[in-house]
């Protein structure tokens, strides 16, 4: 019995041993960071930003790999069942971490238990746009022709019960206007019937935005954050506009499996907080229409998840909405 003693407590402090060199020397091998949507797309380019910052910053290839599907739900999954070692990451974001546990009874995943987030990289606003064929230059004058043409209006989205959905059913629900809510697979699609005319309005994240709001393609009417935005200055914010309650904002962050080692953790959440102080880092996700934030702390970033998951929880409780 002495000798079994032995053996377990001389192979418990060696495996104790290789977790703190293991900790102490990450990372000698390839990072894998998930994005949980297709490639090409906004939070892919973001995640490769982020991506080669790491690179570099480590001096260790990191490898996107994307898993797209359901709601960011497989890609979720599939990091949260991996290896809490430091070496499977995954850019996330409001719907996945907020929304999807608000909309749907079961998931493969839990946000809370499964997951540590280790930084917010941006918070972009979303701007209210609509096709040039709709008489309306400002929110109130949007309003009021909503209101003399009833369910005639179609608003946009990437997808029932995403931001860019929940952002026009707040609007709804606030102006007290009738608008008919028409999904499409990605925000892509739903972009180019706006453009077209296929429908009238959609909410939209700032990076795709900005484009062909700049040429004049699409008019912007208001803006979601609580302060107007330097690319459009004079674009009065939704809550300036009489809708004082209104704020929407998408967020992006990095994250890990919750079992990660502390020390392992503390070193990608330190890369991260350098990148978030870079100025070449932040100009690059400016360019992309992703306003870069400062580094948090874990204190910081849990009371940011938890404020945003307050918000939404009330307007999907109003709509009674849910995708099971």
């Amino acid at each position: 019995m002495r000798r079994r003693a032995s053996a377990f407590i001389v192979g418990l402090a060696a495996a104790l041993m290789a977790t703190q060199v293991s900790a102490a020397e990450y990372p000698t091998r390839p990072i894998k960071l998930v994005v949980p949507y297709a490639a090409g797309g906004p939070t892919d380019v973001l995640g490769r930003i982020i991506g080669e910052y790491l690179g570099r910053d480590l001096k260790q290839v990191v490898v996107v790999e994307n898993k797209a599907g359901a709601q960011g739900a497989i890609g979720a999954e599939a990091v949260a069942r991996s290896d809490p070692d430091g070496y499977t990451l995954f850019v996330t974001a409001a719907s996945i971490f907020v929304l999807n546990p608000l909309l749907y009874k079961k998931l493969p995943y839990d946000p809370t238990k499964d997951f540590r987030l280790l930084a917010v990289v941006t918070d972009a606003p979303m701007i209210m746009e609509v096709n040039p064929s709709v008489p309306a230059k400002t929110i109130a004058e949007f309003v009021a022709y909503a209101k003399q043409n009833p369910g005639k209006l179609n608003f946009g989205s990437a997808g029932t019960g995403g931001t860019v959905h929940l952002a026009g059913e707040m609007f709804k629900q606030m102006a007290g206007v009738e608008m008919t809510h028409v999904p499409y697979k990605g925000a892509g699609p739903a972009l180019t019937d706006l453009l077209s005319g296929n429908i009238q309005l959609m909410f939209d994240t700032l990076g795709t935005a900005l484009p062909p709001v700049k040429s004049g393609m699409l008019r912007p009417l208001g803006v979601s954050s609580t302060e107007r935005i330097p690319d459009l200055p004079d674009l009065p914010t939704i809550a300036e506009s009489g809708y004082p309650d209104y704020a929407v904002s998408v967020w992006y962050g990095l994250a890990a499996p919750s079992k990660v080692p502390g020390d392992v953790a503390d070193k990608i959440k330190a890369s991260l907080d350098r990148a978030l102080n870079d100025e070449a880092f932040r100009a690059s996700l400016i360019k992309i229409g992703f306003p870069p934030l400062r580094p948090k702390s874990q204190a910081e970033i849990d009371k940011f998840v938890e404020t945003d998951r307050a918000r939404w929880a009330g307007v999907v409780k109003a709509l009674n909405i849910s995708l099971d």
